[in-house]
């Protein structure tokens, strides 16, 4: 990965407007039917050079020694826990913050301006009030800013635009959590990303974050039964399993050649159990195919989502062991690539109660640090805590020796 340095700029505080829950989305003025999502090659907004054009936003900031950074949703960087997860970061070891931009449903958490090629589509919020004034802070804070975007898990767009989505007897598929995906074949799902991910980079964040890059799990037993489009798949000679890793490898492929000119790095959300296997084949992640085409990989490594992996009967119970038998595994799959990205996996910092008396154990600053050295003495420095309610352990070393 080529580390880029940025000079950091003082700019005085500004008072940030607070959100404190969930809102509506704003309402639609712009059917998503009537529009086909393309990305322009050359934005207004760009600078050019002698030798390619580059987008300024106007905020600076240093890539840090080594990320270590926190999950922080929509509703926490705008409202009133904003100033409490600053004051974290500002007086411990982290030094970042996974902001959704994004989120789970499809929503952005922020209201498009007039002029966005989003605006008037029925998927803002105002969850973050003043996304520049945000960035701002940040930069005054130096914590380097992660934009979070989910992408083909998006009931949102799969609820407006079927065609774009799977469906069974005329009716869009969901999970049993009812969450609906959208297409990774589809090369407008495609663009509708990138252009998510264009926006993000010129508030300001320096890094682009794709989660959810992936089918539905358990498509190879389900698949079949589904309606939807091969899109340019469709005459291809691979097999099922290798068609859905080509798609996938491609879209992350592309979004990072389009967000080139934005000058940000573009890492990518992935299991942890893909790099233990040639490709997850339902979901279509290529570990290695991935990690090709991106600066970062970030690994979803948390003991409570194993099950009796590398001869550990309880992960949850042993986080330390479960992190550096992991470490060693992916640092071996990376060796064998000409140019591997940083590794940034996502450790946990939540309780898994769900798992049952006896296969988990309460998480906190014990807990937290171990998974931590357990990557540092594999030589992973960098790292990010995840915690959906951004509740995080206090007195944690995030610099453990």
């Amino acid at each position: 990965m080529c580390v880029k340095s940025f000079k950091w700029l003082a700019v005085s505080l500004i008072l940030l407007g607070s959100g404190s829950a969930v809102q509506a989305a704003e309402t639609a003025t712009e059917d998503f039917s009537t529009r086909t999502y393309e990305v322009a090659s050359i934005d207004s907004g760009l600078l050019g050079t002698s030798e390619r054009f580059r987008f300024d936003s106007g905020l600076e900031f240093d890539y840090p020694d080594a990320v270590r950074g926190i999950y922080v949703t929509g509703n926490s960087a705008g409202g009133e826990r904003f100033p409490s997860l600053v004051e974290l970061v500002g007086t411990t070891d982290l030094n970042a913050m996974v902001i959704d931009v994004k989120e789970d449903m499809g929503h952005l958490t922020y209201t498009p301006e007039k002029g966005s090629p989003l605006a008037g589509k029925g998927i803002g919020t105002s969850l973050i009030q003043d996304p520049r004034a945000m960035l701002e802070l940040m930069e005054q804070e130096q914590i380097y800013p992660i934009a979070r975007v989910v992408v083909f898990k998006d009931t949102e767009l799969a609820e407006r635009r079927p065609e774009l989505s799977f469906t069974a007897n005329g009716e869009v598929w969901k999970n049993r959590r009812e969450e609906a995906f959208v297409n990774p074949f589809m090369q407008e799902v495609w663009d509708y990303n990138v252009e998510v991910a264009i926006e993000a980079a010129k508030m300001g964040f320096k890094e682009i974050q794709f989660d959810y890059v992936r089918f539905p799990e358990g498509f190879e037993r389900y698949g079949e039964q589904l309606d939807y489009s091969m899109g340019e798949y469709a005459d291809s000679k691979l097999d099922p399993v290798q068609r859905r890793v080509e798609a996938v490898t491609d879209f992350v492929a592309y979004a990072r050649e389009k967000l080139e000119p934005y000058d940000v790095e573009v890492s990518v959300d992935i299991f942890g159990y893909a790099a233990t296997l040639p490709e997850a084949p339902g979901i279509g992640q290529n570990f290695s195919k991935i990690s090709e085409n991106v600066d970062v990989i970030s690994s979803m490594i948390y003991p409570s989502h194993w099950t009796s992996y590398f001869g550990i009967a309880k992960p949850d119970l042993e986080p330390y062991k479960l992190v550096a038998e992991y470490a060693k595994v992916e640092n071996e799959v990376l060796s064998k690539l000409e140019e591997a990205p940083v590794s940034r996996p996502w450790l946990q910092d939540f309780t898994a109660s769900y798992l049952g008396a006896g296969n988990y154990k309460r998480y906190g600053k014990a807990e937290v640090e171990a998974q931590i050295r357990a990557l540092n003495e594999q030589g992973i420095d960098e790292f990010l805590l995840w915690n959906a309610g951004n509740s995080y352990s206090q007195g944690v070393d995030y610099t453990p020796e």
